[in-house]
């Protein structure tokens, strides 16, 4: 991960998320799908599937249960493998890789699970600084790299607290926390608001929101809920002269290309392309699910 605000705040010059776009590394995407299907016995998971997520882009990808959306990340860790076609990170291919050769992967992903996934008989602190420790990483280490995420969150406070005494809310910006140690360049999403507030369900938004703008972090951000893709395709994040994190909504002074949207249905790309064109869409599948039916 590059400087985060606060340090942003103490290294004004510390403006690496602001990267060029005549970079040659940045030509090749962060993630790229193609034609990808599998099939569980007759049915048909994902049909013929090609896409790219570019680097310091966020791709939502919607869409109905059963659809596809959990499966291209399990496929992306390496955890289900394609019947055909294939799958590059950073532009490499890891379509035939072993579990050992994924495990080099998947060290530059994070993964933010729909609960969180914390481990309840531990601390919030060793939950966060889990694979650090089992990386026998020493501790003075451990605990300067913890609490500079959960600074990233906004829960340094709850350091020390059990995952029984955190809500929803909190038990999944921990669970960000945790995904964000190493500091990695991709970072997936699988349903992070599910179940929560919307008040809530915006806060998580707004993190992801930080990682794309201020840390220039790919991502991929699997969801069914609209208002996830109002905040996402309609605000971006900067650093005001004191250090602090500011949301604006796009408009007259920026136009955001960094953030794309593709619905799947029945394990086929049916849309992909930004919010604007999707709203305008005559599609009735499509527009049934954007009104809520």
């Amino acid at each position: 991960m590059q400087a985060s605000p606060q340090d942003f705040a103490e290294n004004p010059d510390q403006q690496d998320f602001l990267q060029p776009i005549d970079r040659t590394d940045r030509m090749i995407p962060a993630i790229e799908f193609r034609d990808v299907e599998l099939s569980f016995d007759d049915k048909k998971i994902l049909d013929g599937v090609s896409f790219e997520v570019r680097k310091g882009e966020t791709k939502i990808i919607l869409g109905r249960s059963g659809g596809g959306k959990s499966t291209i990340i399990r496929m992306i860790l390496g955890l289900l493998k394609p019947d055909a076609g294939q799958i590059l990170v950073d532009g490499e291919d890891i379509t035939a890789y072993t579990e050992k050769e994924m495990m080099g992967v998947r060290q530059h992903i994070g993964m933010v699970f729909q609960e969180g996934a914390l481990f309840d008989s531990l601390s919030v602190y060793e939950n966060v600084a889990y694979r650090l420790h089992e990386q026998h990483i020493d501790e003075e280490t451990v605990e300067k790299e913890v609490r500079r995420m959960l600074r990233f969150v906004d829960l340094e406070d709850a350091i020390d607290k059990m995952p029984i005494e955190l809500s929803g809310g909190m038990r999944r910006r921990v669970g960000i926390a945790r995904a964000l140690v190493g500091d990695p360049t991709i970072v997936m999403f699988d349903e992070p608001t599910a179940g929560l507030d919307p008040p809530t369900a915006r806060t998580i938004c707004e993190l992801a929101i930080k990682l794309r703008d201020l840390e220039d972090v790919s991502s991929i951000f699997v969801t069914h809920e609209m208002n996830n893709l109002d905040y996402l395709s309609s605000e971006y994040a900067t650093v005001d002269d004191d250090g602090n994190v500011i949301f604006e909504e796009e408009g007259e002074k920026i136009c955001m290309i960094n953030t794309r949207v593709m619905m799947l249905r029945d394990g086929k790309i049916i849309f992909s392309g930004s919010d604007e064109e999707l709203r305008r869409t005559e599609d009735p599948y499509i527009l049934r699910f954007i009104r809520g039916k």
